[in-house]
């Protein structure tokens, strides 16, 4: 099991496609620009925190904003940066190494702040979660909105329900702590494809923000039930839905977006804060 900077180095390319090729890939993506939209500032500064392969900073940078994005992986800045200079972005969009729990910038810096994707979920220790949750109220204006998100508990244990993973041998554990790690992995002696991961809850999410001083105003279920089609036996099949079947997915999954046990089976769960 790689830890996650080596892991995102592995797969750069693969992490820009990741919001576009699969249903709930696009699911992801929609919901977290829907919430940027409503709730961004009109113009500013935003730092993207973990931004990876830089996805959300070229389409905050194609809407006027001056970006900051700082990821840990050579290889997500690498694709982040060339990206930007094909689009012809460089003016708006800075790319530097950076770690959530110790970002490099002053007191209220940026106008809004986002940690999409999962950055959050990569820090193991409970205490350094914690540290990484203030960073991202400190670095934000007073007032200003901050997005963050993270990936579900409850949801990876459905997917080892359908995939008949290894982890069903150990499922009562990960339930418990959310800790997938090499630890975790080394006691089911499984290669694990994936990286180190904490695997949230929405009550611990809402609570490890709130404490860092943030003003949660909503929790957001990213792909809601639709999660499930992530899992092996359903992915094909999600691609092969008619027109008229991913509109009523979409419906689904828009409706119950806001609503608490959703969000706590989504496979992402977003919150829109205040700093």
């Amino acid at each position: 099991m790689d830890d996650p900077e080596t892991y995102y180095d592995a797969n750069d390319e693969a992490e820009w496609d990741r919001l576009t090729s699969s249903l709930h890939g696009r699911l992801e993506w929609e919901g977290t620009v829907e919430q940027l939209d409503a709730e961004l500032p009109e113009s500013g500064c935003v730092l993207d925190v973990g931004g990876g392969a830089g996805r959300y900073a070229v389409w905050l940078a194609e809407r006027g904003y001056d970006v900051t994005l700082v990821d840990p992986s050579e290889g997500q800045r690498t694709v982040a940066r060339e990206t930007v200079a094909e689009r012809g972005l460089g003016e708006r969009v800075t790319v530097e190494a950076g770690d959530v729990r110790d970002l490099e910038f002053g007191v209220g810096g940026f106008d809004a702040t986002c940690c999409l994707g999962g950055p959050l979920s990569h820090v193991l220790d409970g205490d350094e979660r914690a540290t990484a949750a203030r960073e991202l109220r400190r670095v934000t204006a007073d007032g200003g909105p901050v997005f963050a998100s993270v990936m579900g508990r409850l949801n990876w244990l459905v997917l080892s329900l359908v995939d008949g993973r290894e982890h069903l041998t150990r499922a009562d554990e990960l339930a418990e702590t959310g800790d997938y790690d090499r630890a975790f992995v080394d006691r089911l002696d499984y290669d694990s494809p994936f990286t180190e991961t904490h695997f949230f809850r929405a009550d611990e999410f809402e609570t490890l923000l709130a404490e860092a001083g943030l003003d949660v105003e909503r929790l957001v279920g990213l792909e809601g039930l639709a999660s499930v089609l992530s899992a092996g036996p359903l992915r094909e099949a999600a691609e092969e839905l008619s027109e008229d079947q991913t509109a009523g997915v979409r419906r689904l999954v828009d409706d119950l977006r806001d609503d608490r046990t959703v969000a706590d089976m989504s496979a992402h769960v977003l919150a829109v804060c205040r700093a």
